[in-house]
């Protein structure tokens, strides 16, 4: 799809201003743009896999709102007119930078794919894995290894991050031969896609994002895997289809499990599952494992809901867990009634392993 990007120059110190405007105006997630270098304590709480560089500090900035491409070029004079006038207000008590516009047409993924490919190189984890995109080639392969291949990520996954890396040796070491794996969050694919090539029967992948499973099913493609091995869905497992269908003791686990997570702030009947617009594609099952690279927000009140979706005697993997959070997932977890097996650490993450 293209769109029509509306990008304002602006000041730092302007930036935030300009976006609460926009968004007053109906144009929310505002995308802003600039150099000023992140602290050491930023980026220690970021949860990124892709190398973030800062290039020095400067007092410019940018601010863009994408339009739909039917959107008139008198709209677009008057939204920029309604943004001048707003700009020459607040210049009585800020600085708001040489209020340039311009107007551009993108698509909605084509320059992120072209951007981000640049810097994203195959690497070796482990002795027999290596992650790899399909663009390019990894000269010191050896026979033994397991390649997955990507030519997409969109959504958040490039299996560089100490939490995916974790959830990989977590993996290798309790996956078995034909078992079936449920990802739950699966972002990019990456992590259903090697529980594949590690010998998993049947594999799951699940994600909020609409676009996470676009991205999951093209590197599915790329490593020649079919629908009857490994299938993807969106849909949300904290959504009110789901949790209104818990029995009380599961609901009081669940409430317990989200108190102070931040996700008991989310009315229920605002998250849908969706597969891409339409009903779940992939049947209800049970798993042997079920894997989520995610935060231990997130994590601590799906402990209520993921038993559920296990075999008796079945393993949950999480990950994406700081150090000063390890000790809440785990107590969500008993709450739960799972048996706290592993806590491995890299870094500053963490990854809980517990039984059912």
């Amino acid at each position: 799809m293209i769109w029509k990007k509306l990008t304002i120059e602006t000041s730092v110190e302007a930036e935030d201003l300009l976006a609460e405007y926009l968004e007053e105006l109906g144009f929310p997630g505002a995308e802003i743009v600039d150099q000023v270098p992140l602290t050491e304590e930023e980026m220690k709480q970021m949860y990124v896999d892709v190398p973030l560089i800062p290039e020095g500090e400067t007092d410019g900035a940018s601010v863009s709102v994408y339009l739909d491409a039917d959107y008139t070029e008198e709209q677009i004079e008057e939204l920029k007119t309604k943004l001048r006038e707003e700009m020459e207000r607040m210049e009585a008590y800020v600085s708001v930078g040489s209020k340039r516009f311009t107007v551009t047409e993108t698509s909605d993924d084509a320059t992120w794919q072209e951007n981000w490919k640049q810097y994203y190189r195959p690497f070796r984890l482990g002795e027999d894995i290596v992650i790899c995109p399909t663009w390019t080639e990894y000269e010191d392969l050896r026979p033994e290894d397991k390649v997955v291949r990507i030519s997409s990520v969109m959504a958040f996954g490039t299996g560089t991050h100490e939490t995916t890396k974790l959830c990989i040796e977590q993996l290798r070491k309790h996956l078995k031969e034909g078992q079936s794996v449920f990802d739950v969050g699966c972002g990019s694919g990456i992590l259903a896609i090697l529980s594949v090539l590690l010998g998993a029967g049947y594999v799951h992948g699940l994600d909020i994002d609409p676009q996470a499973i676009l991205s999951s099913r093209e590197n599915a493609e790329a490593n020649g895997l079919t629908e009857d091995r490994i299938a993807f869905s969106c849909g949300n497992l904290l959504a009110g289809n789901v949790i209104g269908a818990m029995n009380e003791t599961e609901r009081e686990q669940y409430r317990k499990a989200s108190v102070g997570s931040g996700i008991a702030a989310v009315n229920p009947v605002q998250l849908v599952d969706l597969a891409l617009g339409e009903a779940d594609t992939v049947p209800a099952r049970t798993y042997d494992i079920v894997v989520a690279n995610i935060l231990a927000d997130v994590i601590i009140p799906l402990s209520a809901v993921i038993p559920r979706y296990l075999v008796p005697e079945g393993l949950f993997i999480s990950s994406g867990i700081t150090e000063n959070r390890a000790e809440d997932v785990r107590s969500a977890l008993r709450d739960a009634g799972f048996t706290v097996l592993e806590t491995v650490q890299m870094g500053e993450w963490v990854s809980v392993v517990a039984r059912k």
